[in-house]
């Protein structure tokens, strides 16, 4: 007993967070977390290449949504404040130029926060893909996560087991690199000046949070310069890959010496899409890592994008309902585009979405689901002008019901209605 006792040792958790610190957000005054992009943010930690290391993460907003039956929360959100990653994670060794490779080798809830949360958010407010079909007003189901099942008191008649992954990792980027992505993205902000939601988020020193001490002129710097966290780019980042679960790895390029990855905004679990801007099951938890070096990795590979491996755990469902979609608006105007994936998409969705109304589902009920459940989307053809097709499937056995079409039809339940507004606007 006691050699074993000697020989076993549990994996250090380098970065700790507490999920339920609130007043008025718990990500604020908590260190190892940062909410901005700069390569002047020092590594928290540091790490060698091949150690198992555990790093705790609050839920992508900082605790502004709680397990409550109203959306209020979601409609006031403060997106100035997101997203609240752990690190930066520096690893011995690693240089510009280098690859760095992270195995996810575990990712949970914990064990004393058991729920998550999906959202539609206001059409002012971050919106989503159907912000302005929908005029999109808060909405939000809380999850309870059951071992490795979800089910929600707001969606009843579902159960699925979830495929939880970071919806964020990333390497620092480099001063020049930085430089570009706010050159562009300024820019393209420039050219839909009044486009609602907005295009792009620019630096933006309101709400922005560096968890250590640093001094106040290079602390005011990062805030003005530093990139948002909402989209991915490069060097990975928000990418949202639903199959970057445990087991997976990714190969990062790196751009500053140390890496500094951060990680974060964990999902229980998300529809290829993540459709409604918060569409996984957002969660607080915990994620299990260990990184390695491939010297020179960005030439090797002509790495301008990160590579990944997705993980060997993958719940398995043999039937689904497939969606197409094609390059026209039929749920709109009509119009034609030419070769338009993103169309094609947004229309296999919206034959979702109406096709779970005949069952029952409230559209804002099915928007959520569809962004929350394991469905997976493919690009069926890019090559047929002047239609791209896309499908959008929904595994059957996630009901509890049969939604297979029938020649009688569907008889309609009555599924309530999610979590909106105390207000009632939907």
């Amino acid at each position: 007993m006691a050699q074993t006792v000697a020989n076993s040792k549990a994996y250090p958790t380098l970065i700790e967070v507490d999920p339920f610190v609130a007043n008025p957000s718990i990500a604020e005054n908590q260190k190892g977390l940062h909410n901005r992009w700069h390569p002047d943010i020092p590594a928290y930690v540091t790490v060698n290449p091949g150690e198992i290391f555990k790093v705790q993460c609050v839920d992508w907003t900082g605790g502004q949504i709680g397990n409550n039956d109203y959306a209020d929360d979601v409609r006031d959100v403060d997106l100035h404040k997101v997203h609240n990653l752990s690190g930066p994670i520096g690893v011995e060794g690693a240089e510009p130029g280098d690859c760095l490779v992270v195995e996810i080798l575990d990712v949970n809830y914990f064990e004393k926060m058991p729920w998550g949360f999906t959202g539609i958010f206001e059409l002012e407010n971050g919106g989503g893909l159907f912000a302005t079909e929908f005029n999109s007003h808060a909405a939000k189901a809380i999850w309870d996560m059951e071992g490795i099942y979800a089910t929600s008191r707001h969606i009843p008649g579902v159960r699925f087991a979830g495929i939880t992954h970071p919806g964020i990792i990333g390497t620092a980027p480099s001063a020049e690199l930085l430089a570009k992505w706010n050159e562009r993205e300024t820019g393209l902000i420039a050219q839909h000046a009044d486009s609602v939601p907005p295009v792009a988020y620019a630096p933006d020193p309101q709400g922005a949070y560096i968890g250590q001490d640093l001094p106040e002129e290079l602390r005011a710097q990062i805030a003005s310069e530093g990139a948002r966290t909402i989209p991915g780019r490069e060097h990975g980042g928000n990418c949202d890959i639903k199959n970057l679960s445990k087991g997976s790895r990714v190969y990062l390029p790196v751009f500053v010496p140390g890496a500094n990855f951060s990680v974060g905004d964990l999902h229980f679990s998300q529809g290829d899409g993540e459709m409604a801007f918060c569409g996984a099951i957002e969660m607080a938890g915990i994620v299990t890592l260990r990184t390695s070096i491939i010297k020179g990795g960005v030439e090797k590979f002509e790495l301008m994008n990160p590579i990944f491996l997705p993980s060997p755990v993958d719940p398995k469902y043999a039937q689904q309902v497939v969606f197409e979609g094609i390059s026209v608006d039929v749920h709109g105007d009509g119009k034609q585009y030419n070769m338009d994936a993103t169309v094609a998409y947004k229309q296999a969705a919206l034959n979702a979405i109406t096709y779970l109304g005949k069952i029952g589902y409230t559209r804002e009920q099915a928007y959520l689901l569809l962004s929350a459940a394991p469905i997976e989307s493919y690009v069926g053809a890019v090559v047929d002008s002047p239609n791209a097709c896309v499908t959008l499937g929904i595994p059957t056995a996630i009901f509890d019901r049969d939604i297979l079409p029938k020649p009688e039809g569907f008889t309609k339940h009555d599924f309530g209605q999610c979590a909106i507004r105390s207000d009632g606007v939907i």
